[in-house]
């Protein structure tokens, strides 16, 4: 996920000289994919703000509305913080992206821009901001990202329920300003802590945010987007976002959006298709000719999620069909040649999985799947032959005109090297593929006169 911080930029920044913000106390790591990635997770006190938030609090949403109260709760909990290198915390973030990747360690890629966020701003996210955007009604929040995240590490979700009441309200505003600034602390809010995704999803956030992700104010539909990502990383929260008819309007992000709203879009939908029944539901919604759009003209970012998003729904065979008929195969066979930017790796995995029907294998065959695939057992990564060998084999196995075009390519060394030298899994399939070789050169020597 993309962070408020990165939206913004650093000219921008207010300082506020009443509040230091306290040292990061390490709490229990939480599963997430971009966005939170990461950790944290009371306050014994009882808040004390007013529950009963009318129309026009809403349209005040102010330093003293928001900071203030968080600053005033936050304060309680100063004395039992206790701090954590930032070293730590990549590797927290780290081990989450493998704990919930399906095709890698990486979904996104954003471990490597989370390390840069102190001191550098995504050149992407700068670009959103121009000065035709409304003002922030409360720039300060949502700029002092450090101070923010950590007064709401330091609070529990009971406390916090009167300021996410009225984050939802602001949603249903008539002002386009107080939607983005309630969207974005939203966002805030469900970044990093579990407890906090289900009181926002309990509080009636979804239904109000789905709207926002067809908002024509570019930054507005960002905050909508990745606020929905982020919710969805709890179990309970996904099937309150498919119902509300959330699939269609983030295939529409997909499109339409910005590259961080794509990017954020297309792992919302990796998340929500983590439920089997989304799978289905999100192919005949017409995603996947996004996807294959953002594998195509997205930065490496993009098409890491795109790749990741294709893999999880082509596990679904009407999804195959659905991906092959979108041009998916091109882009993947141009990717396996990409070696060193992880992509390559990615790309066959989904690779492997289109050639399990055989409008898959008919197209990579065409697009010059094979030459690219014996490449890869020359020159890729271990794993990425590994990869490369069990497509082929998917390619070979009951195709004589495929083991045919393959021996001409020259397979056999690098084939023969890998039995040799490669994994326990590679080896095994080295070894399957020569014999079926062995077999078309022994019906091609025996078939000339």
């Amino acid at each position: 996920m993309v962070s408020v911080e990165d939206s913004y930029s650093n000219s921008g920044r207010l300082t506020r000289p009443y509040y230091t913000p306290p040292s990061r106390t390490q709490r229990p790591l939480g599963r997430s994919m971009r966005t939170i990635r990461s950790n944290i997770f009371q306050s014994n006190q009882t808040c004390s703000f007013n529950a009963s938030v009318t129309e026009n609090s809403a349209e005040n949403l102010t330093d003293s509305v928001v900071d203030l109260r968080l600053g005033e709760l936050a304060c309680r909990n100063i004395k039992s913080l206790k701090s954590t290198s930032s070293e730590d915390d990549f590797l927290q973030l780290s081990q989450a992206f493998s704990d919930f990747s399906a095709c890698s360690s990486d979904i996104s890629g954003e471990l490597q821009r989370l390390a840069c966020v102190p001191n550098s701003q995504n050149d992407n996210d700068a670009g959103n901001t121009n000065s035709e955007i409304q003002p922030e009604p409360c720039q300060g929040f949502l700029q002092r990202e450090t101070f923010s995240t950590e007064i709401i590490e330091s609070i529990s979700p009971e406390d916090l329920q009167p300021t996410v009441k009225i984050c939802v309200d602001g949603l249903q505003s008539s002002s386009v300003a107080v939607k983005r600034s309630a969207a974005a602390k939203l966002r805030l809010l469900a970044k990093n802590r579990s407890d906090n995704r289900a009181l926002i999803g309990e509080s009636g956030a979804v239904p109000a945010l789905i709207p926002l992700l067809r908002c024509s104010d570019p930054v507005t539909q960002e905050h909508a987007v990745t606020a929905l990502l982020n919710l969805s990383l709890h179990e309970e929260n996904k099937p309150l976002i498919s119902h509300a008819g959330a699939i269609k309007a983030l295939i529409y992000v997909l499109k339409t959006g910005t590259e961080t709203s794509k990017q954020n879009a297309a792992c919302a939908l990796l998340s929500l298709a983590l439920v089997d029944d989304n799978k289905i539901s999100i192919g005949a919604c017409g995603a996947i000719p996004p996807l294959v759009s953002l594998l195509i003209n997205g930065s490496n970012r993009g098409k890491k999620d795109a790749l990741t998003t294709l893999y999880k729904l082509c596990s679904v065979k009407v999804n195959k069909e659905r991906a092959v008929s979108a041009g998916a195969v091109k882009p993947l066979v141009e990717l396996v040649s990409e070696q060193g930017t992880g992509l390559a790796e990615k790309a066959m995995v989904v690779l492997s999985s289109l050639a399990v029907i055989e409008v898959g294998k008919v197209a990579m065959v065409e697009e010059g799947g094979i030459p690219a695939l014996v490449e890869a057992i020359e020159d890729g990564s271990m794993k990425g032959k590994e990869f490369a060998v069990l497509t082929l084999l998917q390619l070979c196995t009951d195709s004589g005109r495929n083991r045919g075009l393959l021996v001409r390519e020259g397979a056999i060394p690098p084939l023969v090297a890998l039995s040799q030298s490669g994994t326990a899994r590679a080896k095994h399939k080295a070894e399957t593929l020569l014999g079926y070789l062995r077999e078309a050169r022994q019906e091609a020597s025996t078939s000339t006169p």
